[in-house]
């Protein structure tokens, strides 16, 4: 029975991770819980998965503990994160909680020796090269939740000594994939959060709209997988069947094909090297009839520009990126900026702190505080 800590529980993916727990109850044991704020639900998980700690992030803190779960040590704040990451036993540590805060939590489980389920894309974008190291050191790789990064492993898994030659890194596109420039730069908080195929949170919904998302996917497949981001290639794939696909150096070209649910991401990090059942069908190819490619316009969306230039610039420039547009996708959110300016603010952001290091955790939150900091000072004038 392996024992899981999953930070991030009242989420889309911790939930769908506590049904694979719900289908195996023989094969996974729940010993940790952390939500951001989501009490009642993080307490109705509690009840019926019995971990031995849970904790709320953020907020007030936990407040009364009904009786009923006492049995429950509950902890707030950042030790909680802390606490389920590294200090309760477990063999996974699942990381799913959004933005560069993942990142503390990903080394905390990594010097504990645990096996860490990466649904944090920001903890590779910003410390790859630290979160990477510390994986060899112990031995245990980083496992990917992300649909595409889990597609890409799962091709890499069936290619034997074939060596990868290119990446094909599939998006659906989004939203505003047939829009044009003008009318993306204008588009509304609704229009941003209507995502066509997948159910997702506020942020990581507008990413995709924006195809930050997908820029910051290039950075995580940069680290994941060693592969330079020359040769990283997004393929806009509207239907989302082609989760991504790997180009081998004899010409085969592996593809992980799949419906647009995250359980089987999910499971197949849970339960590798081995796989199980997560109760999703297989996709119906007569249904769905045809399988549609484009090259992705980087003049509509200059994120992917973006990403590619911050990897080539190396130092801090990809946690700058990261922590620019975790501000400014939060102040579009508000009403407070126009859609076309996110680009903006994180361009600015990249151009006025070119010169950042980030060999440290220290030298990488500094990068982030700073980069926030511009966005928001930008929205004082």
């Amino acid at each position: 029975m392996k024992k899981i800590a999953i930070l991030g529980s009242t989420g889309s993916i911790g939930t769908q991770a506590l049904d694979i727990c719900r289908r195996h109850p023989e094969e996974y044991r729940v010993t940790a819980l952390t939500a951001r704020r989501s009490r009642e639900k993080l307490f109705e998980q509690v009840r019926e998965f019995r971990p031995e700690m849970a904790g709320l992030t953020e907020g007030a803190g936990i407040g009364d503990i009904p009786d009923d779960l006492r049995f429950c040590r509950f902890m707030s704040g950042k030790e909680a994160l802390r606490a389920a990451a590294a200090e309760v036993d477990a063999d996974q540590v699942l990381v799913s909680i959004v933005g560069i805060a993942g990142l503390q939590s990903v080394m905390d489980a990594l010097e504990a020796g645990r096996q860490v389920l990466l649904a944090n894309k920001e903890a590779l974008v910003t410390g790859g090269r630290l979160v990477m190291e510390k994986s060899k050191e112990i031995g245990k790789p980083i496992l990917p939740v992300d649909s595409e990064h889990s597609a890409i492993f799962q091709c890499l898994q069936g290619a034997g000594p074939n060596r990868a030659k290119r990446i094909l890194l599939t998006a659906s596109g989004g939203p505003f994939r047939t829009w044009s420039r003008e009318r993306i730069r204008k588009a509304t908080r609704e229009e941003a959060l209507k995502h066509p195929n997948w159910d997702m949170g506020a942020k990581i919904t507008v990413d995709s709209a924006s195809m930050f998302n997908k820029g910051l996917e290039i950075m995580e497949a940069r680290w994941l997988f060693d592969m330079p981001e020359d040769r990283i290639q997004v393929v806009v794939h509207p239907e989302s069947i082609v989760h991504s696909a790997v180009e081998f150096e004899d010409g085969a070209v592996l593809a992980q094909l799949g419906l647009p649910d995250m359980r089987v991401p999910i499971g197949y990090a849970m339960s590798y090297p081995g796989r199980e059942t997560t109760g999703v069908p297989g996709p119906d190819l007569f249904a769905i009839g045809k399988l549609t490619f484009e090259q992705p316009d980087e003049e509509k969306f200059p994120s992917l520009r973006m990403a590619k230039e911050a990897l080539k610039a190396g130092g801090a420039a990809c946690t700058v990126l990261n922590g620019a547009n975790e501000e400014a996708v939060a102040a579009f959110l508000r009403g407070e900026i126009a859609f076309g300016e996110i680009y903006e603010r994180v361009e600015e952001a990249m151009e006025r702190l070119s010169d950042l290091k980030a060999g440290s955790l220290e030298e990488i939150f500094e990068a982030d505080r700073r980069a926030r900091e511009i966005v928001r000072e930008k929205e004082r004038k």
